[in-house]
Order: C-alpha cells, then structure tokens, then sequence
C-alpha cells in the first residue's frame, strides 16, 4: 500500500536466448537474488516482475522472460508469455551471451521488438567468460543496429553503465497523463463517490479511487469522499459547487439524481477510458450493444484475477444486462489477467467489454483497444457500457465534448 502501483511504473523487459544470463542480469541490476538461476537451459519459465527505482527515471517494474528459443510444446507456451510480455513492455533489453553471439534468434526478436516501436537497448553478457574488445562490441553494434554495453551479471562489471543506457533510452515521462487534472483548477471541490459494499476492499479503496484522490491532491484541489448513501447531505454542507462529482459506475443512476444538473458528473471508469485507453473508441463501442445478433459471441476481459462473489459484476450483471438491452441471447466468454485473445482469435466476438484497466499499465490496455480497433471488434469497458444501460451516459460525458458527439451522433 505504501510503494507505487506495478500499473503506474515504467516496464522493463529483458529478452534473450535461454542461458543468455537473462535472470543473472536481472539479479544484478536489483542487487538481489530475485530470479531463479541456473545452468540449466530453460530454467525461468513465466514472467517474473520485480519493483524498483532506478533514478532518475523514478520507480521501475522490471520483467524477466523465458527464452525466445524454448523448444518443444511447453517451451512455444513459455515463447508465446514472452511475447505476451512485449504488449506491456516501454523499454526492452535484449541480453546477447558473449559465448555465444548474435543468433538469428536475437535478430528476430529485435525485430519484433522494433514492431511495436519499443526503445531497445542490447546487452552483451557473460564478459568475464569471454572478454570482448571494444572492437567486437562496435561490430555487434553495427550488425544489430542497437547501442550496447559490455556487462558481467557475476562480478557486476558493467551495470552502472547498463543503467545509465536505460535511463538514456527510457521513454519520457516529464509529460504524464491526467486522469482529472486537467478539468480541475486550485481549490476546486471535487465530490468522489465510493460505495462500500460486500466486493469493496476491507479496509482500503480500490485503485482508481486511490488514484484519482491523489491526481486531485496534486492539482492543489480539494478531494471529499462520500459513499453515494451521504451524498446529498455532502451537496447540502459544501460551502460552494463542487467542480466535477465522480462516481463508482455502479451507483450512475443514484448520483445522476443526487447531483444537480447544472455540476458536471462522471465516473471513474469513464476518466480512465481515458487515461489508459482511446475513451472515443470505447464510446463508439458502447453503440454495437443494440446491434448484436442471436448467439453473438460477446468477450468479457478483466485486467485482474480475483475471486468472483455471487453478483460479480462481469460474471453476473453484464451479461444479464446486455442481453436485456439488445434482447438476444448471447454468448458469453471470459478472460482475466494477462489472458487476451490474439487476433485471428478476436474474430470470433461481436463485442469485448473490458474492465476499466486499472491493473494494466497504459501501454497494455492502450495495446488490447488498439488490437480491437485493427480487427474491427466493437470494444467497450465497463463504466461507458453501465453508463449506456442507465441512460446517464450522455451527461457523464458532457465533460469530453469529443466523445459526447460520436455517442449522440448517428
């Protein structure tokens, strides 16, 4: 609770060959024994994270992969989670063994890494196996296309340098996403809605109340937090109009009524739309409900693996009412965590309806709405879908003109 979200650090991937000294390196640069090492080929087999700081781009979440030459069914399995990985990754590491050389394995993975237009940098490990010349390197350069650094995971040699090509190619992070900053001014009130019920978290708020309430604090505006059960009372006792209230999207049609017209009302999912995804493909995902088919195949997505309570909102509630609005009976599938459906996959589905992303870094959801968009798959996330099927989603919008004209267009 006290250190930064994994969402809400800069991700770092490291990739190479089994034995590259993927894991060493990564041992290494957090000074600590993290990752499982071993001679053994093949040894990491799912992605392993690891937080830290590393100034001064600030906190870091670091990703060590299985090798992109695993062999045999288990080992594609472990190759397609390291590629899985790139749809989150900011900066990439690419670990070339200094025994071994550049393989066409690395190559590949370059390229693929190039693909997605993420920053690289190279690595050539295990120089106190093999020492190298500043020749060699160059001509490694040269042939790969990346600035590299000599390093030794076991004596440590080279790691300051290594950090200091990260923080070079790190992407820049002085220009950050609001998630309501921009709406608010100094000593603005912002109201924020947070029902407690028996799927809130006991004896804490969930991350984007968490989130929001600290944006708020940062712009030098005022944040008061109520359950939607107080909020006409809070209305009443505030000494001047709050600039904005916003809502868990579950209480939408309490809070529409609560809060007069005349104060701009949202929800959280609805400035998280924004914050990590494309709100204005989400909105226009929202209007495919009404068009869906007998028997469409409809996709439901959680960033997050949790236990699921008798009237879950994504096991329960959605679907029973998106089949109340467009009449159909549909079916249904669901998915959680890093699980997303590749693109011949995703023809199958008539709509994703995706959580709010609060789990997933920016780059991953903004990757899932992407892929999505590319195969003409209708996406929506919850609080627009919820504010759709109230009928408050038109208001909840009035603060992002943009997407309140493609909603209420035809």
């Amino acid at each position: 609770m006290q250190g930064t979200p994994r969402s809400n650090r800069l991700h770092i991937s490291i990739f190479g060959k089994r034995n590259a000294g993927k894991s060493s390196l990564i041992n290494a640069l957090t000074n600590q024994d993290i990752a499982l090492v071993s001679n053994v080929a093949g040894t990491t087999t799912d992605p392993v994270y690891k937080a830290m700081e590393i100034l001064p781009i600030g906190p870091v979440v670091l990703i060590d992969t299985a090798g992109i030459d695993d062999e045999g069914d288990l080992g594609q399995l472990r190759v397609k989670k390291t590629l899985q990985v790139l749809n989150k990754t900011e900066l990439a590491v690419l670990v070339i063994s200094a025994v071994d050389g550049v393989t066409d394995f690395d190559k590949e993975t370059l390229d693929r890494i190039k693909d997605k237009k993420i920053p690289v940098v190279g690595v050539v490990n295990k120089s106190d196996e093999k020492n190298l010349s500043e020749s060699d390197i160059n001509n490694i350069q040269d042939e790969i296309g990346i600035e590299f650094v000599k390093v030794s995971s076991k004596t440590r040699d080279g790691i300051d340098e290594l950090k200091n090509l990260i923080i070079k190619y790190s992407p820049n992070t002085d220009v950050e996403k609001k998630i309501v900053g921009d709406l608010i001014e100094p000593h603005d009130y912002v109201v924020l809605v947070t029902p407690i019920d028996k799927a809130a978290p006991k004896g804490r708020l969930i991350l984007p109340q968490q989130q929001t309430t600290r944006d708020i604090i940062d712009h030098g505006s005022i944040a008061i937090i109520t359950r939607e059960t107080e909020l006409e009372a809070t209305l009443q006792g505030l000494n001047k109009r709050p600039k904005i209230v916003i809502t868990d999207s579950q209480a939408f049609e309490k809070v529409d009524k609560l809060t007069p017209k005349d104060i701009p009302m949202t929800s959280f999912s609805i400035l998280y739309a924004r914050y990590k995804a494309d709100l204005e493909e989400l909105v226009l995902g929202v209007k495919q409900i009404e068009k869906l088919k007998e028997n469409d195949n409809v996709l439901i997505c959680e960033g997050c693996t949790h236990h699921r309570q008798e009237g879950d909102i994504g096991k329960d509630k959605i679907p029973k009412w998106i089949e109340g609005m467009c009449g159909k009976n549909l079916n249904f599938e669901w998915t959680s965590g890093v699980n997303y459906p590749e693109p011949d996959e995703m023809k199958k589905y008539s709509l994703i309806v995706h959580c709010g992303g609060c789990m997933l870094n920016p780059k991953e959801m903004e990757f899932r709405v992407m892929q999505a968009r590319e195969n003409r798959t209708p996406i929506v996330n919850y609080g627009i879908l919820i504010g759709h099927i109230t009928g408050v989603l038109e208001r909840a919008l009035e603060p992002f003109p943009v997407a309140k004209e493609l909603y209420i267009g035809e």
